[in-house]
């Protein structure tokens, strides 16, 4: 009977590769697109050989996997769902594609939309206000980007005396953190004993990132993380994939926390 199911294993698994295999080919990046990228976001080209390799096979992977959607009359050529795919695959690059699979559409407005909000006070008196918004991640989706911010991140890491900046990769790190059912600054980990363990380390670096913050000092990693823990989480993936080595001298221990989760190292 193990062998038996050992051997159904084995064919849902070679399904499965030759599946891929078939949608790469069928959705493979034309070369000129792909250069365009690398040239575009320069942190995609300083990768290896083989990260480049694996990374364009997801993204035609990702491409198959994902419904695109203009909004108010805005155009998703393909070249605007080639840069929301390579971005988006650089983290899930030694993950894997299911961590995404909670969710199928993307929607991708020309200009940053305003959204309106609600809060209540302490008082209980709820005040409504609108908010622009560059990206949004919502459990089950879908999630909403904005062509002028992803082309304001061409170069982000060019200019040292400005925070790291990057919607894409933000908005889908919180699309991991959220995959346990919310967004907490902590993904999906093996064992409460890991989570307790991330846990020490985030919370310390977020509060030494907050008393910097607070003094005004510039920060590698975004301002915005002082707001919570899971924005700290997403803004520091950003600068983790962005600037890996000016994130692993800023913040050590954050960025050997996150190389761990990710089984990345960029800035070796």
């Amino acid at each position: 009977m193990f062998n038996w199911l050992r051997r159904l294993k084995w064919l849902g698994e070679a399904w499965t590769r030759r599946r891929d295999r078939l949608t790469v080919q069928r959705l493979a990046i034309p070369e000129p697109l792909w250069q365009l990228t690398l040239l575009r976001y320069p942190f995609l080209a300083e990768r290896s050989e083989e990260d480049l390799s694996e990374l364009r096979r997801l993204c035609s992977l990702f491409l198959d996997r994902k419904e695109f959607h203009g909004a108010g009359g805005f155009e998703v050529s393909d070249e605007v769902a080639i840069a929301v795919a390579t971005q988006a695959c650089l983290p899930v690059l030694r993950l894997g594609l299911d961590w995404y699979e909670g969710f199928v559409g993307i929607v991708m407005h020309e200009d940053e939309v305003l959204a309106r909000r609600e809060v209540m006070d302490e008082d209980g008196v709820v005040h409504a206000f609108e908010e622009e918004l560059a990206g949004e991640a919502m459990e089950g989706g879908p999630l909403m980007l904005t062509w002028q911010a992803m082309a304001a991140d061409a170069d982000p890491a060019a200019d040292r005396s400005d925070s790291i900046y990057n919607v894409v990769i933000h908005e889908f790190a919180h699309v991991i953190d959220m995959r346990d059912g919310w967004a907490d600054g902590v993904p999906p980990l093996a064992s409460l004993a890991a989570r307790e363990q991330w846990l020490d380390v985030i919370e310390a670096e977020w509060q030494a990132f907050c008393q910097r913050v607070d003094a005004g000092e510039a920060t590698l990693i975004d301002p915005y993380g002082a707001e919570s823990l899971e924005e700290f989480f997403a803004v520091a993936v950003e600068a983790f994939f962005v600037a890996p080595k000016a994130l692993r001298a800023e913040q050590a221990p954050l960025y050997r926390l996150l190389a761990g989760f990710f089984r990345q190292d960029p800035a070796a």
